[in-house]
């Protein structure tokens, strides 16, 4: 049987930092805030949340906005501890989480917190071979 990752008290601080960066979401269409808390290996903090648009494609989820900010500052893939998040990755998430290759992934669901691997959140992912 295999064991379920439970959080640390970092990991609590870090699933309170996406849940306050929630309260910034713009999504005036879904009523759906989600909000995204990163820890980089040396202790940097960034958080977003998503950011709707009438024309819905062109929205951008909190996962993908709190990784643009870091690597807008120059995190780079293997530079993020963990992720939380305030709800489930959707697929497209999944694939830049991957591409960051965080292992930590923290977020909401059923009730309790999942905290699972890109790479456990997306398996036989598309890589580029580096």
């Amino acid at each position: 049987m295999n064991e379920v990752p439970q959080t640390t008290p970092a990991d609590d601080a870090l699933l309170a930092e996406a849940r306050s960066a929630a309260a910034q979401a713009y999504a005036p269409y879904s009523q759906f805030h989600v909000g995204a808390a990163l820890r980089t290996r040396e202790g940097a903090l960034f958080t977003g949340a998503n950011v709707e648009n009438a024309s819905y494609p062109l929205g951008v989820c909190a996962e993908r906005t709190v990784l643009a900010r870091a690597a807008s500052e120059g995190v780079r893939p293997g530079d993020v501890a963990a992720v939380a998040i305030t709800a489930s990755p959707c697929g497209g998430c999944r694939q830049w989480l991957l591409e960051f290759r965080v292992e930590r992934v923290l977020f909401d669901h059923d009730g309790g917190v999942e905290i699972r691997s890109a790479q456990e959140l997306l398996p036989h992912a598309f890589v580029l071979d580096e």
